[in-house]
């Protein structure tokens, strides 16, 4: 058989063959919690909900948790312990310090203040709606630090849901009226740490942010194991976004969000590159995302042994013409997607207020590889427009149910195979190599799995 070899087909080869060396360069191995430079007991009893009596909001425990952080020394542990029925911490922000790891042990919770006043960056600065936004301090932050971490099987909780200190409404609520007016929200982040390096997260659960569960700009991240849990209506919930990261492992988790489960961004401060996410578990959330801000580049992005469960989207990468840039060497595999209404979706026209810019997505190197999805749903393939399309290689993917799948397709350059692939995308400027077959698809056995000590509060 003589195999015809037109300039898309090479391409399809080429954008296969520098699959191989992305990723994270790092060998990431499961941490292992450090020794104990203190610990300090809790000494406040968990309300029905859970939360704190409203007598105990005023006894935070921030001065005596950064005193013991600021003090640890590096390679070791500042513990926070259950002591009888007292097994919650108060606490407004917290700077993390190098070297040292925050330890939350198994049944304690740390519960963030629900005052405003807390984070303010500047005067009356957090717990408003304004057209600025980042108005707030995370509650555990960083900057320009190494080493640190965050571990233990305790609890972080922002109480995204709770009533704020001196006004009728809680985080989550100012996320919505900042969507109705077409504003911003001033809400804290949980973890936020920026110009950092190798820090990681271990078996920690986080729930109810007020704003994104974990944001990081730096080189080197890790998060093992780890839980995260908000309920599918708290607007813009993200669970970990690696922003202008590289040397990222996202491993072992389980999260569920309401808003992208994990996004990878890469901003103005530079690209995002060499990224894992591998054996994790996604829930109700907009799925594993790219963007949408893409101005700074990303690339080297492996995804491997995923399950999307009963998410609003799967397999995303947006952006726009007020920030986008290329996204490259991208490849998707061994993920097994149902229940979502979007299952794939390449968007380059993500939403946006104000004009039209120049920074132009460009999507290519773009590789799906045994994937399935279970149920129908939407798929958008659109690239920008013709001297920007989306170039995109779908390899054993395989929908159950063909006939309840809408496929969009523009400005594409679309490759079927080697394996088999049961569906042919068509639209405006697309173009199409390789032949629909049918095949044997992903068992997706075991993928899908109950979210552990879900509250959805």
């Amino acid at each position: 058989m003589r195999v015809r070899w037109d300039r898309f087909s090479i391409w399809c080869v080429l954008a296969c063959a520098a699959c191989a060396p992305g990723q994270d360069t790092r060998t990431v191995r499961e941490p292992v919690i450090p020794a104990a430079c203190v610990v300090l007991a809790a000494r406040l009893p968990v309300e029905p909900g859970p939360t704190l009596a409203e007598a105990d909001e005023s006894r935070e425990d921030t001065a005596r948790i950064q005193q013991a952080l600021d003090r640890c020394p590096a390679g070791q542990a500042v513990a926070l312990e259950a002591e009888g029925p007292h097994r919650a911490f108060l606490a407004g922000p917290l700077e993390l310090r190098s070297g040292v790891t925050l330890l939350a042990g198994a049944g304690t919770v740390l519960f963030a203040s629900r005052n405003p006043r807390d984070y303010d960056i500047a005067p009356g600065s957090c717990g408003v709606v304004d057209s600025n936004g980042h108005g707030c301090r995370p509650l555990l932050g960083g900057d320009g630090i190494e080493d640190a971490a965050v571990m233990g099987d305790g609890v972080i909780d922002g109480r995204g849901w709770a009533r704020l200190t001196g006004q009728t409404e809680s985080w989550w609520d100012l996320a919505q009226d900042a969507k109705r007016a077409n504003a911003h929200q001033n809400c804290p982040r949980l973890i936020a740490l920026s110009r950092s390096a190798r820090f990681t997260l271990y078996r920690i659960t986080l729930r109810n942010s007020p704003n994104f569960h974990v944001w990081f700009s730096g080189d080197g991240f890790t998060a093992w194991g780890v839980a995260i849990d908000s309920p599918q209506t708290a607007r813009n919930t993200d669970g970990i976004d690696p922003s202008s990261a590289t040397n990222v492992t996202i491993t072992h988790c389980f999260i569920h969000a309401g808003d992208d489960n994990v996004a990878i961004k890469a901003g103005a401060a530079g690209p995002s590159s060499h990224i894992t996410i591998a054996h994790n578990h996604f829930y109700t959330g907009h799925g594993v995302s790219i963007g949408s801000e893409t101005q700074g580049g990303v690339s080297a992005v492996r995804v491997t042994d995923l399950s999307i469960d009963g998410a609003d989207n799967g397999i995303r990468i947006k952006s726009n013409s007020s920030r986008g840039g290329l996204v490259e060497d991208v490849t998707y595999s061994d993920v097994c997607i149902r229940g979502t209404k979007n299952p794939i979706v390449m968007d380059s026209t993500y939403p946006f207020y104000g004009q039209v810019r120049d920074k132009l997505p460009e999507f290519r190197g773009i590789v799906l590889r045994d994937i399935r999805v279970l149920g129908g749903g939407a798929i958008a393939l659109e690239g920008f427009d013709a001297r920007h399309r989306l170039k995109i290689v779908f390899d054993d993917v395989h929908f159950d149910e063909p006939t309840a799948t809408a496929v969009s397709a523009r400005h594409a350059e679309i490759a079927l195979g080697p394996g088999p692939v049961n569906f042919r995308p068509s639209g405006e400027d697309v173009t199409v190599v390789g032949t629909p077959a049918a095949g044997p698809s992903q068992a997706c056995r075991d993928k899908f799995v109950a979210m552990p000590g879900e509250t959805h509060k």
